[in-house]
């Protein structure tokens, strides 16, 4: 059995619960850390690279909530890790720092990573098996858009309700968005599981071996690669288009913080627009993601070149928003194809993901200061965009390559 429009939107609530409290480690804490601690910016840099590193687990949680028959649990099981690691940040930050704040937030951010990686991994295994095969595209979009929403409403909510700032105040409202962003994640699994039936025993019943399973599945082994290949490209630049924006066309930081804003937009217009062509037939998941990953080197093409900023910001975004749609919508068609090993399947496609949106930061950042020693300014950023644009046309040759549009289904089908 599967979830019709009403139960795919109430479900995908799970990820606004998981945006909004993901978006407090990189936001609001990050600020708090670097401004109102003074403590050096690569701190929080290096506590959000450890939460990523943590969800190289993603394929542990996949796999148990396959063997225990049921993704519910470990939905709300791993937000409850989440909301108590953003708690102990909380309480470090009202502390002013110090050498048990430093420990405390190192295992803050280890319980944040470990939650988001069992709540996230969970999520997407029980939405791969509750949307039907012709509508993962829009639930892959509902859900991303969700995300996306959740993490505004909780930055915006928080900030408001931090206004005049103290830590008392702080310890106060953390507790309670972490608390809301929990019981939204009830009101959306209540009742979802018993209605789709019990999840099938899995294929093997230890992890080693179902990893071993996993990875001597061609198709799952080169999806795997494509996930990489494509997430690392897609996070390529994320910490250098606002730093391009000033260095390169001299923009002050509200107009960059705009830049980027418009850039998710563009983002959110090209999921929509996916989506619901797909909804209706137009289109395939495949094909969403081959024109995505096009769009967006020509986006980045035109920023490494230095043509006008932004048209082609726009570009880069819409482009994003059709891969995430192509992307995510044949991630979980992928994953469902094996009904014993949907969340060990999705664990590894997750883990994948969570190293790549690491390890691009790094890579960005490091080959920017490299090239800006031995280049000029505008020729670094456009080194960088470059070699993104190139991963992203080598992401679309494999998807060209490896995804298979889904069959047709005649009426009554």
């Amino acid at each position: 059995m599967t979830l019709g429009w009403g139960g795919i939107l109430r479900l995908c609530l799970v990820n606004a619960a998981i945006g909004g409290m993901s978006a407090l480690p990189v936001n609001l804490f990050n600020r708090l850390m670097t401004v109102e601690l003074a403590l050096p910016a690569l701190l929080p840099g290096l506590l959000v690279a450890l939460h990523y590193a943590v969800q190289i687990t993603r394929p542990v949680w996949g796999h148990r909530s396959d063997a225990k028959g049921g993704r519910t649990p470990f939905i709300l099981g791993g937000l409850a890790c989440v909301g108590l690691g953003l708690v102990m940040t909380a309480w470090g930050i009202a502390q002013a720092g110090g050498a048990m704040a430093m420990i405390i937030w190192v295992l803050a951010y280890v319980l944040i990573g470990f939650g988001i990686g069992a709540a996230g991994t969970s999520f997407l295994a029980l939405l791969a098996t509750a949307a039907p095969d012709d509508r993962k595209g829009a639930a892959a979009t509902i859900a991303w858009l969700m995300l996306i929403a959740g993490a505004i409403f909780a930055s915006i909510g928080t900030g408001v309700a931090l206004k005049p700032y103290s830590p008392e105040r702080l310890m106060l409202v953390v507790p309670i968005v972490a608390g809301l962003a929990w019981v939204l994640a009830c009101v959306a699994t209540w009742g979802v599981e018993k209605r789709l039936g019990d999840v099938p025993q899995p294929d093997e019943p230890s992890l080693g071996a179902a990893l071993r399973a996993t990875w001597a599945d061609p198709a799952a082994k080169a999806f795997t690669g494509f996930v990489f290949l494509s997430i690392f490209a897609f996070y390529l630049s994320e910490l250098i288009l606002e730093p391009f924006a000033g260095h390169i066309h001299g923009l002050t930081p509200d107009a960059s913080t705009k830049l980027s804003g418009g850039k998710d937009g563009a983002a959110l217009a090209g999921m929509i627009g996916a989506g619901i062509l797909s909804t209706f037939g137009v289109g395939s998941l495949r094909g969403w993601a081959v024109l995505g990953c096009i769009v967006s080197a020509i986006g980045l093409v035109g920023l490494g070149a230095a043509l006008p900023l932004v048209p082609f910001t726009v570009i880069l975004g819409f482009g994003n928003g059709l891969f995430v749609v192509g992307a995510i919508g044949s991630m979980m068609r992928l994953a469902a194809e094996r009904a014993g090993a949907t969340g060990t399947r999705m664990g590894v496609f997750g883990a994948a993901q969570a190293i790549a949106a690491g390890l691009a930061g790094l890579v960005a950042t490091g080959t920017l200061d490299l090239a800006r020693i031995a280049f000029s300014d505008a020729a670094a950023y456009g080194l960088v965009f470059g070699l993104e644009a190139v991963l992203f046309l080598a992401a679309a040759l494999v998807a060209l390559r490896l995804l298979k549009p889904a069959p047709i289904l005649q009426p009554g089908e």
